[in-house]
């Protein structure tokens, strides 16, 4: 498919050209008139030598004749001046061939550059195409593994909620236990406590006692030991 530039560079050269050749047809005709030009020259030359001797319609005839060659000396002067803008245009257009030909070797390069950038874009896009769908694919994968470890962590969450519910009753149980043998060891402490006044009040008595017996056992094993020192000094005597 030609490129819209490629088309307009073609309709300037075909411009560019049919006007070189309309030019060149010009100048062809120019260097027609500047030879009738010369030869009216010539013509109005010998005219003049005898102007004073013709009549009235020569004269008319000759002014008319030299108004011609006047009229084509003008033409001559616009001719040369127009061969100097043709010479002018000519360079101009030769310039701008030689750049139209720079711009199309740039252009060329462009469009290489633009194909190749097409290409690799088209490779880019083929694969993001192949990450999209790698990412939907572990996206779903994601998903139903997500939903998986949902159900495990709910299932886990009431199994630790039940534990924690057991612990709290084991600890409340604890607790009121523990609760229980503090007052049964308070009170076996208040008991411990009686016993031991009691202990200690049998045992006084109990010392006291035992003082009592000794006292009384002293004192009735005395008067018996007495008795017997008689006995058995009387007893040597006889």
């Amino acid at each position: 498919m030609i490129s819209p530039f490629f088309k307009k560079k073609e309709s300037i050269e075909k411009t560019l050209n049919e006007g070189m050749g309309q030019k060149l047809q010009s100048e062809e005709e120019s260097e027609e008139e500047i030879a009738v030009i010369d030869t009216g020259e010539t013509l109005a030359g010998l005219i003049s030598t005898g102007k004073t001797q013709l009549d009235k319609k020569s004269l008319d005839l000759i002014f008319s004749v030299e108004q011609i060659i006047q009229s084509r000396q003008h033409a001559e002067s616009s001719i040369n001046e127009l061969q100097d803008r043709l010479t002018h245009s000519t360079g101009h257009v030769e310039r701008l061939n030689r750049d139209m030909k720079n711009l199309n070797k740039v252009i060329e390069e462009r469009e290489k550059n633009i194909l190749e950038l097409e290409h690799k874009l088209v490779e880019k896009n083929l694969k993001v195409d192949q990450v999209m769908e790698d990412y939907r694919e572990l996206q779903t994968t994601l998903g139903t593994e997500i939903d998986e470890l949902k159900s495990t962590v709910d299932l886990e969450r009431q199994k630790y909620n039940s534990v924690v519910q057991k612990h709290n009753e084991a600890h409340a149980d604890k607790l009121k236990k523990m609760n229980d043998l503090e007052e049964k060891i308070g009170r076996i402490e208040v008991e411990n406590s009686h016993l031991k006044q009691k202990y200690d009040a049998i045992r006084q008595e109990k010392a006291y006692l035992s003082s009592m017996i000794s006292d009384f056992t002293n004192r009735m094993t005395l008067p018996f030991n007495n008795n017997i020192s008689d006995r058995k000094d009387g007893n040597g005597d006889t």
